[in-house]
């Protein structure tokens, strides 16, 4: 199925679930029904053609050579059937929380359990996630009960009170609510067992398996798409079941919190904690600053900011949850302007019996777990700090070129570091180069706003590339406060335009031919040796080869495709894997990573790859 297909499919059960709810919750049933059709289908058939084989035998019916093919397709078509039957789920990871560790949580949850009509939660588990939720598992197999895990992050913990915390818990227990719920919950959990079924058969070769891959091929996305408004729809449901139990105020603050000081963590308190690598190569356990910092107010514009941006965002059909703003207006339905929440006094750590226990456990593993990757950070600021004392020592000599990056290594290294006067540097040596426009822009405070905006515009103005980002900031430098309409409409234009050109620019890197139109990488030493320290981080990638592959669209912008080989992982992780390191890789630009597993043959590699690991 591509992937218009399965967005018509969406947008059919939406419809649908709108005009009827009653009638497509049953025609999800039907089509979830089906699968398990499949399965005990196999299984049965296998069972009558080895019954059959048996009853010959003993009836000492001519033997024929057929029947050991026969039997060896109905023993591994048995075989597999049980196998789907009992598909491997690993439980989620996590500490164990006893009654005796968190007796008033535990209460909290047996109230809530209470009050919606519930099943039990059969585990409670601390993790390091800053985030909560139940996870239902099968218990004996497809056709056998479920077991109930609550997972708990104490990062969440750490950010918001007691009864925003408990707003959240109720939300999460709101999807095993009554008949709907236990519904709800079977369909989340089929679709959970035809994707890791999926899954499996497609890392088996046998004839048998083939039979149900390509069944299960066709069935599963269908499967998805159809349940997909569903599954958002008990979203919204486990939300009126929060404010229900807790009130709306409880529960819309707890969302917009939780997503102020998601982004801030994922921003600010990550990048600053790592950054201590730069001076040692122990590492540092995380969780007790994080305890310190989530227990203090955001500040007041990152966090209007953060809002400002979560609101903006739009549903999708690659998550079944809301988007923010969609949730809140479905529980205030009668609030038009949303403003960031008053923050919580007291976090719900208090929850714990020992808090602090808990935190230097995860602290501890969190030092264990990431000792190898500090040490490579530590190394890589060492690089960092000796090609910035390079640059500096032959600062007379310096190009306009040299003069950026030793501003933006300088950042890298100090975010208060003096880059601005590298920036001018660089502008006297060559006046409309894009990069020092764009660094001396992000080094202009917004409070300097007309001298920000001038440089945006000359910055626009220079390269067609750096469009949209200059149109961005411009628009977030507008908009706060918003006292220039016309300025504002004019960028506004110009960010829709730079946004057309850019899905036009990501179109032509992804949908041309991979190997095509390839050139030997641009990259310095320097560049390259980033590249190859941080692909030495990700074992999963055996062999890994980087070429530059220039776009008519941007032909001045850097652009890259990395190509990696991964034999050990299954095709669906690939994908996985590639999306990630798109997101990770420090190239200079763009790049598009594809696997030698998906059509792309190495068997001669252009002369345009070079090999980085």
């Amino acid at each position: 199925m591509d992937r218009a297909e399965f967005i018509h499919l969406v947008r059919l059960s939406e419809h649908d679930s709108a005009d009827d709810p009653r009638a497509y919750r049953r025609s999800v049933a039907r089509f979830a029904a089906l699968g398990y059709a499949w399965v005990v289908g196999c299984l049965l058939l296998a069972v009558a053609l080895l019954a059959w084989l048996a009853a010959q035998w003993l009836e000492g019916a001519r033997f024929h050579g057929y029947w050991v093919l026969l039997g060896l397709f109905a023993a591994g078509l048995l075989w597999s059937s049980l196998r789907a039957l009992r598909v491997p789920m690993e439980p989620p990871a996590g500490l164990p929380l006893a009654r005796t560790d968190a007796p008033t949580l535990f209460d909290a949850l047996e109230r809530i359990r209470r009050k919606i009509k519930g099943p039990a939660i059969d585990h409670v588990l601390l993790t390091d996630d800053f985030n909560a939720a139940i996870v239902q598992l099968p218990r004996f197999g497809l056709l056998g009960g479920s077991t109930n895990y609550l997972a708990l992050g104490l990062p969440l913990m750490m950010a918001v009170d007691r009864r925003r915390l408990l707003a959240v818990l109720a939300h999460e227990y709101g999807h095993l609510r009554g008949g709907h719920g236990r519904f709800s919950a079977w369909v989340y959990r089929s679709r959970m067992a035809w994707g890791r079924l999926w899954q499996d058969m497609q890392q088996r070769a046998d004839i048998v398996s083939a039979l149900s891959r390509s069944f299960f091929a066709w069935y599963f996305p269908r499967f998805h798409a159809r349940s997909f408004a569903m599954a958002r729809q008990d979203e919204y449901e486990a939300d009126r079941i929060a404010r229900k139990l807790l009130g709306a105020d409880a529960i819309s603050a707890a969302l917009m919190e939780i997503e102020i000081k998601g982004a801030w963590l994922a921003r600010s308190f990550w990048t600053t904690h790592w950054r201590q690598a730069r001076d040692t190569a122990v590492p540092r356990g995380p969780y007790s600053a994080m305890a310190r910092a989530l227990a203090l107010e955001p500040d007041a514009a990152f966090a209007h900011d953060s809002l400002r941006a979560a609101l903006r965002r739009m549903s999708g059909d690659d998550d079944t949850h809301p988007v923010l703003r969609d949730r809140l207006e479905a529980l205030q339905p009668d609030v038009t302007r949303f403003s960031p929440p008053l923050w919580s006094a007291r976090p719900a750590l208090r929850l714990l019996k020992d808090p602090v226990r808990w935190t230097q456990h995860f602290d501890t593993a969190w030092r264990r777990d990431h000792a190898g990757a500090w040490k490579l950070q530590h190394a890589w600021f060492s690089r960092l700090r000796e090609r910035v004392a390079a640059l500096t020592e032959s600062l007379g000599r310096n190009n306009a070129q040299e003069m950026v990056e030793l501003a933006d290594l300088a950042r890298r290294l100090d975010p208060q570091a003096p880059a601005r006067a590298w920036y001018e540097r660089a502008l006297a040596l060559s006046p409309d180069l894009p990069a020092a426009l764009r660094g001396l822009a992000d080094c202009t405070p917004p409070a300097r706003r007309a001298e920000r905006l001038e440089l945006l515009q000359r910055l626009f103005d220079a390269n067609a590339a750096y469009r949209w980002w200059a149109s961005r900031e411009a628009v977030a430098l507008l908009e706060q406060p918003m006292d220039d309409e016309a300025a504002l409409r004019r960028w506004r234009e110009r960010l829709r335009a730079a946004e057309v050109a850019e899905e036009r620019a990501q179109a032509e890197l992804r949908d041309q031919p991979a190997l095509g139109g390839l050139m030997r990488p641009d990259l310095s030493d320097f560049e390259r040796g980033e590249l190859q320290a941080e692909l030495r981080l990700w074992p999963a990638v055996a062999t890994a080869w980087v070429a530059s592959k220039p776009l008519k669209e941007f032909p001045w912008r850097r652009c890259y495709l990395l190509v990696v080989e991964s034999p050990r992982l299954p095709p669906a992780d690939l994908l996985e894997l590639c999306g990630a390191l798109e997101a990770a890789l420090p190239l200079p630009g763009p790049v598009l990573a594809v696997s030698t597993a998906h059509g792309v043959h190495l068997a001669h590699p252009p002369s345009a790859l070079e090999r980085v690991k």
